[in-house]
């Protein structure tokens, strides 16, 4: 099975205080530690058991600058076949229709069997995979939370949805998969799988190696654009209730009472 796993470098936040800067017009990124965004290392682990389990190849995809190259390389230290970078400075400043058309081009230059996106990225609004989904005209399930991919022709996915409740579904090959966190648990990376793969060639293609025009997608092509970024206020702030449980719960009730929430 031939898989694609579209990943994303982003700002860690366990590992950075954000901050907005002075014109409010975007997060302040000199310094920041950056890292695979988190649903998509899932995705890569998931590809990698899948292919494991009955062959095929396993592709990691990111649009983004040079810079994005290091997280390729990190799924491919912890277990990628191959990586390609997106990189154009028309690309700069697309939002979420135009990295969805930059990916369904490089889609449409192999011969892919299943499309992994996370589940959220782009600034949480996790529209990527749905998107490159209508674009292509595949099956598309979000939230994937379970997969078992043991046919050629379709493979059954299981989603999160509410009420924790569980879905399963079959669906037909070739599809894209929005995948969530706790579907699996991400290999640990090690110093020697990184050092294996660094110098391994990533090839990085442009607008025209993918047949796109410039003006289609970046900041020209942009239908959203990010025009101000704020701090939400902080509240007072939490009160916590003293006294024995039956003493905690009885005011409970009565202020939820108070306040509509209960009747």
């Amino acid at each position: 099975m031939e898989i694609l796993v579209c990943v994303k470098r982003v700002p860690d936040t366990s590992e950075n205080e954000i901050e907005i800067n002075k014109d409010g017009t975007d997060i302040e990124r000199d310094d920041l530690v950056y890292s695979v965004n988190e649903w998509d290392n899932y995705a890569v682990e998931e590809a990698i058991q899948i292919r494991d389990k009955v062959g095929g190849s396993v592709t990691v995809v990111t649009v983004g600058d040079d810079e994005s190259e290091e997280v390729l390389r990190r799924e491919m230290a912890m277990g990628a076949d191959k990586g390609i970078l997106l990189s154009d400075d028309a690309f700069n400043g697309s939002d979420g229709r135009g990295i969805a058309a930059i990916l369904k081009a490089e889609v449409e230059k192999g011969n892919y069997d299943v499309i992994f996106t996370g589940a959220l990225a782009d600034d949480g609004a996790g529209q990527v995979g749905g998107m490159l989904a209508a674009m292509l005209d595949y099956p598309y399930a979000s939230l994937v939370n379970k997969i078992d991919a043991t046919d050629d022709k379709k493979i059954n996915v299981g989603r999160e949805i509410e009420g924790g409740n569980q879905e399963m579904n079959e669906i037909a090959l070739p599809c894209v998969l929005s995948i969530q966190t706790g579907i699996n648990e991400p290999r640990y990376v090690g110093i020697r799988g990184i050092r294996k793969v660094a110098s391994v060639e990533i090839p990085t293609h442009g607008a025209g190696d993918l047949g796109i025009a410039a003006d289609s997608v970046g900041e020209a092509g942009a239908k959203v654009k990010c025009t101000d970024y704020f701090v939400p206020e902080m509240g007072e702030g939490a009160e916590m209730l003293e006294g024995s449980t039956d003493e905690i719960l009885e005011e409970l009730v009565k202020r939820l009472k108070e306040k509509g929430g209960i009747k």
